[in-house]
């Protein structure tokens, strides 16, 4: 793909319609086929030779990927690192089973022969957090946790703890927050530290990570790129500097996402810079009519002027784009009060992921942070009395219906 071109168009033709090459057939199918084969075999025992030690480009075993996986790690890879990938000295993907396999992949790459220590927000998925304190703590490696939003807090903490790694999202799970991406960029860059970032909710249609400084781009792919509630996966973006580590590292412990998931996630990624307009659309409408009801107390939404992290958002987003998240607390309400709400949608579909085409709402101290301790909780800002809501492509007016008759009825 050229330089310029839009995401809309990357997103319809990276990673398909390969040309044949030598004496090959000289048609071409128009979407990537799904490629189920385990092994692969070649003429000469000498090129399956070379491919086995990385001498030239093939496919060898299926747990290493196949044709499907790589056109869709191809297609991911230009999403997210557009003009700048030429400073990333070849970047590439890996397509992994799960999100968080994707993030344990990232974490585990970036921290070979580094110092064993994360710095990580102190904000994000539930599941990360776990993995943060129940598998890479118990194997050593030391997590240290505080408010990316707050820089001069940042900046200390880099002088201080000389991290391995350093672990971010772009927008926060479950309040929205934006830390400061391209200084926590510059911050990583002089310290040598590998920057993760999960993009979930931001997506490369809002930011690009690698344009600010970022080592690892990460993805749960079952969310926006996908978005249709059918596939299961995960995908991380590296460096021309991490790639062939992250590769290596793959091959070892075998996370590969399976053909057939490959090819669903590179179907839904085609239309997904248009379901993501809509959503970010449908999000601002929502998240203005919340903010009017007697029955919300506060609304988290990156479009807010009044939001703490303007700025960072005002600076760094792609215009007029502020995602598909909104998050808030219904007033007074206790557990028992959201679930009657939940159970009274209609529309909404009360279900835990995000991203889809359905709009959807999830309880965190139910669902995505039911593993986080009340109290940590309570510290973090995610109360009893908070919702997330997942903007789909509906009509916002029947969004918006939907959510006025379960606020008024319960």
């Amino acid at each position: 793909m050229e330089k310029k071109v839009s995401p809309h168009s990357v997103a319809v033709h990276a990673g398909d319609r390969k040309r044949p090459e030598g004496n090959s057939p000289a048609w071409v199918p128009v979407t990537i086929p799904i490629h189920t084969a385990s092994s692969y075999f070649y003429n000469d025992m000498q090129d399956l030779d070379r491919v086995f030690g990385n001498e030239m480009p093939g496919q060898s075993y299926g747990r290493y990927g196949n044709p499907t996986s790589d056109a869709l790690e191809e297609l991911v890879t230009a999403l997210e690192c557009g003009p700048s990938a030429n400073s990333l000295n070849k970047p590439g993907a890996l397509a992994c089973a799960t999100g968080m396999a994707a993030i344990h992949m990232a974490l585990s790459t970036a921290l070979m022969d580094r110092r064993r220590v994360i710095l990580a927000a102190n904000q994000l998925y539930g599941a990360t957090l776990g993995m943060l304190a129940k598998v890479f703590e118990p194997a050593g490696i030391e997590t240290v946790f505080l408010d990316f939003c707050d820089d001069a807090a940042v900046k200390a903490a880099m002088e201080t703890h000389r991290p391995g790694a350093v672990l971010m999202e772009t927008i926060s799970n479950p309040l929205l927050a934006v830390p400061a991406l391209d200084r926590i960029g510059e911050l990583c860059h002089k310290a040598d530290a590998p920057l993760i970032v999960d993009n979930t909710f931001a997506t490369p249609l809002i930011i690009r990570p690698f344009e600010h400084g970022a080592s690892f781009v990460v993805h749960s792919l079952t969310k926006y790129l996908s978005g249709h509630g059918d596939t299961l996966g995960g995908i991380v973006v590296a460096d021309g500097a991490n790639l062939d580590l992250l590769r290596a590292l793959a091959r070892t412990v075998g996370f590969t996402l399976g053909p057939f998931e490959c090819y669903l996630a590179m179907r839904g990624i085609k239309t997904f810079p248009l379901r993501m307009e809509r959503q970010c659309a449908n999000a601002v409408k929502v998240a203005e009519w919340l903010g009017r009801q007697e029955a919300v107390e506060r609304v988290y939404f990156p479009a807010d002027p009044k939001h703490p992290n303007a700025a960072n958002i005002q600076r760094l987003f792609a215009e007029g784009l502020f995602g598909g998240m909104v998050s808030f607390e219904i007033k007074g309400a206790d557990r028992a009060r959201i679930f009657r709400i939940m159970n009274a949608l209609r529309l909404v579909v009360p279900a835990t992921s995000l991203g889809d085409v359905h709009s959807m709402m999830l309880y965190p101290a139910m669902a995505s942070h039911r593993d986080i301790a009340p109290k940590h909780r309570a510290r973090l800002g995610i109360h009893d009395n908070l919702v997330r809501l997942s903007v789909g492509i509906e009509a916002v007016e029947d969004i918006i219906s939907d959510l006025d008759q379960a606020l008024r009825n319960v």
